[in-house]
């Protein structure tokens, strides 16, 4: 058996709280080997990212502190060192990559500069030699034009180019340990793959041990050897890859399988995991996960679970304590149900035809107008009642300005917007004061719970004032009633009304973002990335909730989101947008299993699939490359620079729309005739 490079022994980090201690991690043991990829699973709130500011000691002080245990690496024991002496470990031989680089780097240097800040040999160096060790680094992770990046600042990069830039950093001193902190959870699928099969190519160049820590299976199935799944503070179930994609062992990896989402669960509720993770401030006498478990007996009441070591890894559940799990039912990874049949409405909600959104550029002392940015540049969709409509594509590529133009919360350069409700109403055509009565109508549901809900106002008042500024809901008496029966609809508490939104979990306060939605009897929600900040877990509850509710309302959605799981479980039909243009649409069967435009086609094979077996990287392109600005996008078709499948008409003119079939459209020359 290899040497293991990282052996962790019984850590525990504590923090004093008004409430008590609380045991952000408590007690785990695993070990790392080197050249491997070890994830690290569970829910928010479980202990994933203290568990790694303990190793490197960055705990926040003085409130936090670990209590005891032991962390070594290559036998040296990383607890006995002083502050100083963990400054030459710190990026030297253990380095981390944070969830949000926007935040980790500094807005006031550019990136060139905070890379050189910790070359190792930086003060030995002349200015020439430590740029081009820069620029050398930024190579390694895959940057274009490094040269010019060197100078740039973080608000010039996208989110993919910033995440390399701290990746670039975290491997400048050349670590033995890289862990790695959701380094994927905010980037597209598309800039998603890019990072993983970076660090996959680092790891095979430089022998490098990687530790991730994510909530995402689709990640972990795409790159760990390893998984060690955590829940309140402990690590409960250990195991390979395989074995874990096999059959999860413990209840609570089985129920996270068991609430992804995906076209063969449609037509039936996801499974959630109900409440969630207890508050570690508690003194716990049995099992952590018993109240959320219906395999729970009554000694997971009343007994704390040992850890059971078992072949490849290990579990901390009372079902294998006599060496039988006959009684633990084993996951699957995928299913099959037929889908619900949705009735067809002969005349569409809400028809988009040609819609353009462009925003002018103004430069110069007189704020003269010298060009456009073309966030919509001509898009056509029609909803019907009682279903949803997914707006698919990169960040940067207009979705969300699809959605307020929609709304006409963002007034549309040109295009109609027809809306149907007994009677045919252009909606750009009218005015504020026009548009007023039928505000009603539509709602929106902001990606951010937290920052789309006022921290000043109760829930009640929340839920209240769309009532109150569009005459819905009746009097005072009638609205507080109807306060109760929404926080009920979504499945809140009645006292939820008294409290503010920082006291909500995320979940939490997205229910209560799509109960102000609900409260003036909307006929169509423009959803926003709902769900993306959300763990697989709480994700499933809401997928359900708005599931539900189109069953009982007949809501219509235009459900915007780059994860195309959530797409094939919730929609009906798709739209791939790109750089302002829809370039392929259709039903779900249509564009997910056969999709015809190349850029649906990068999509589709960016997506880290759970139930597949690991991909061999060679066999799969990539997308290269960012999405072009709008403000001076590529002639002829937008997408030639980054296709691999494009010749000179598309260098020239933009393709027209095809059927392809009934309802399956595509803005492709593959499929025009010359």
């Amino acid at each position: 058996m290899p040497e293991p490079i990282l052996k962790v022994d019984n850590l525990k980090t504590w923090f004093d709280t008004e409430a008590g201690i609380l045991r952000a991690v408590d007690g785990i043991s695993f070990e790392i080997n080197r050249g491997e990829t070890v994830a690290m699973l569970g829910e928010s709130g479980c202990g994933k990212s203290m568990t790694a500011l303990s190793l490197l000691q960055l705990v926040p002080e003085p409130a936090g502190h670990i209590e005891s245990g032991n962390i070594w690496l290559n036998n040296e024991n990383l607890l006995k060192h002083n502050e100083r002496a963990m400054r030459s470990i710190r990026g030297r031989r253990m380095a981390m990559i944070f969830q949000e680089p926007q935040s980790s780097l500094n807005p006031v240097m550019t990136v060139g500069a905070q890379v050189a800040e910790v070359l190792p040999e930086r003060g030995t160096l002349s200015k020439d030699k430590l740029k081009a060790e820069v620029v050398q680094l930024f190579e390694a992770v895959g940057m274009a034009d490094p040269a010019k990046r060197y100078h740039e600042y973080p608000h010039q990069l996208s989110g993919g180019m910033r995440q390399r830039v701290m990746i670039a950093i975290a491997l400048a001193s050349q670590p033995d340990i890289l862990i790695a902190d959701e380094p994927t959870t905010a980037l597209d699928v598309t800039i998603q793959a890019q990072i993983l099969d970076l660090l996959k190519q680092l790891q095979r160049d430089r022998d490098l041990t990687i530790m991730l820590i994510t909530h995402d299976l689709g990640v972990v199935a795409n790159m760990a050897h390893r998984v060690l799944v955590m829940y309140a503070g402990e690590i409960v179930e250990s195991a390979t890859a395989e074995q874990f994609f096999a059959a999860a062992r413990h209840p609570y990896s089985q129920k996270l399988f068991r609430a992804l989402p995906g076209r063969g669960k449609r037509g039936e509720p996801l499974e959630v995991i109900p409440g969630s993770v207890p508050p570690l401030t508690e003194t716990f006498t049995g099992c952590r996960f018993v109240n959320r478990c219906e395999l729970a007996q009554e000694t997971c009441q009343t007994s704390i679970p040992a850890w059971i070591d078992m072949q490849g890894g290990g579990v901390r559940c009372h079902l294998y304590q006599d060496g039988d799990a006959a009684q633990v039912e084993s996951v699957k990874t995928t299913s099959r149900s037929s889908e619900g049949a949705v009735a067809e409405e002969s005349k569409p909600l809400l028809m988009i035809n040609n819609l353009k959104v462009h925003f002018p550029i103004h430069k110069g002392v007189f704020k003269r107008i010298v060009g456009h940015v073309r966030a919509v540049d001509g898009v056509s969709l029609s909803l019907k009642s009682g279903r949803t409509v997914a707006l698919v594509g990169e960040s940067g590529c207009g979705k969300t300005t699809v959605g307020k133009g929609l709304l006409q919360l963002i007034r549309p350069t040109d295009g109609q917007v027809m809306y149907h409700n007994g009677q045919d109403n252009e909606l750009t055509k009218l005015s504020q004061a026009e548009l007023r009565p039928l505000r009603s109508h539509f709602q929106i549901v902001f990606q951010d719970p937290y920052s789309s809900l006022n921290p000043r106002m109760l829930v009640s008042n929340i839920l209240q004032e769309g009532m109150k500024a569009l005459g819905v809901g009746g009097a005072g008496e009638q609205r507080a009633h109807r306060v109760q029966l929404l926080l009920e609809q979504v499945g809140l508490p009645a006292e939820a009304a008294w409290r503010y939104p920082h006291e909500f979990s995320g979940g939490q306060r997205q229910r209560i973002s799509i109960a102000r939605a609900l409260a003036v009897e909307p006929r169509l929600i423009v959803c926003d990335e709902p769900t993306s900040a959300l763990d697989v877990s709480v994700q499933a509850q809401i997928l359900n909730l708005l599931k539900q509710l189109q069953d009982d309302l007949g809501l219509s959605y235009l459900f915007i989101t780059h994860d195309l799981s959530v797409v094939e479980y919730l929609a009906h039909e798709v739209a791939v947008m790109y750089l302002g243009r829809i370039v392929e649409s259709g039903s779900i069967a249509d564009v997910m299993d056969d999709p015809r435009h190349p850029y649906t086609q990068a999509l589709l094979a960016a997506i880290p699939k759970v139930d597949q077996a690991r991909q061999d990287d060679s066999t799969v392109t990539r997308l290269a490359g960012d999405i072009p600005s709008p403000s001076n996008p590529p002639r002829g078709c937008h997408f030639h620079p980054r296709c691999p499948r494009a010749n000179d008409r598309c260098r020239r003119e933009y393709p027209e729309s095809i059927q392809v079939s009934e309802k399956h459209y595509v803005s492709c020359h593959l499929f025009t005739d010359d």
